[in-house]
């Protein structure tokens, strides 16, 4: 999966990142960007919403590809540990931080992405269908 290819992105003034919206780590993560995120310039989406299959579609990107956050930024999209990394540029000190992590090696970044998606059901648990944001942040998903 590529991690910094052009992407379609309708709205190019926010950093749109599409979560799958069924699982219970996915959900703590976007908790924890908009908790910090006084700005208002990231936007959500599930994967699985109609939304975020658009936007899966419109980057040639697989409609099941929910083993992996997709964040759309400035017309590129970022996949796996480089989109992880992307969140945290854009969060305050000492968060952002963590995006000198782009400095190891993308293999072994991304092998530990994947080691943790692919235990976050176990881990953390999964709904059978997608979050329903509540009223105070309902706004920021797409």
């Amino acid at each position: 999966m590529g991690s910094d290819k052009s992407a379609a992105q309708p709205h190019e003034e926010y950093v749109i990142v599409l979560i799958d919206g069924v699982c219970h780590m996915c959900h703590g993560l976007t908790r924890f960007i908009i908790q910090r995120d006084p700005a208002g310039i990231f936007r959500f989406a599930s994967q699985q919403s109609e939304i975020g299959q658009e936007l899966l579609r419109q980057n040639g990107l697989p409609q099941e590809l929910n083993n992996t956050v997709v964040v759309l930024e400035k017309n590129r999209y970022y996949t796996e540990s480089a989109a992880a990394l992307r969140i945290s540029r854009h969060l305050p000190m000492p968060w952002s931080l963590w995006y000198g992590g782009i400095l190891i090696p993308r293999f072994l970044r991304d092998a530990l992405y994947q080691w943790i998606a692919n235990n976050r059901y176990r881990w953390f648990g999964k709904d059978q269908e997608c979050m329903i944001p509540t009223p105070e942040i309902r706004s920021r998903f797409l």
